[in-house]
């Protein structure tokens, strides 16, 4: 990977977490100004709620950064993987957001220290290579992006 195409994909990365877009909101903008209410509310009880994905999210910018870096699992700062429940009470919802940006800026940081040969390989324990992770964490971030943006209608009209 040369240096016009490390640029590029943190581009597209950036474009879907917190830089401006043509396409819309993207995941950061999508959560950055829930309340914690919001953030909690369920469509129906066994649904995600935005809190939740916001985990998810993070989670998988941290599992993705491991892989890439060859760390051992077990390090994520919340117990649990992939979709973690917090209670309403005695978490806190700014920290768990905070979280999410600090685990996007520790993977992009890890990202521009690759050398090109990392970018081609196949990461530890998947048929996936690195590009293929971190195209996929971008669509990733859209795609619940969107899903936040339908829970914050959804939760908006909940009373008509």
């Amino acid at each position: 990977m040369n240096r016009s195409e490390l640029s590029l994909l943190l581009r597209i990365m950036d474009e879907a977490f917190d830089h401006k877009s043509w396409h819309g909101t993207n995941l950061y903008g999508s959560v950055r100004r829930l309340s914690l209410d919001e953030a909690s509310w369920r469509p129906q009880p066994a649904r995600h709620n935005a809190w939740e994905i916001v985990l998810h999210a993070a989670y998988w910018k941290y599992a993705v950064r491991r892989k890439l870096l060859n760390e051992p699992r077990g390090s994520f700062p919340i117990k649990g993987s992939n979709w973690i429940t917090r209670p309403k009470e005695g978490a806190d919802w700014r920290s768990d957001v905070a979280l999410l940006v600090s685990t996007h800026r520790d993977l992009r940081n890890a990202i521009a220290r690759l050398s090109p040969k990392q970018f081609d390989s196949m990461l530890q324990g998947s048929k996936a290579g690195a590009i293929a992770f971190l195209t996929g964490l971008a669509a990733h971030d859209l795609y619940h992006a969107g899903q936040i943006q339908l829970l914050k209608r959804l939760y908006a009209n909940r009373n008509d």
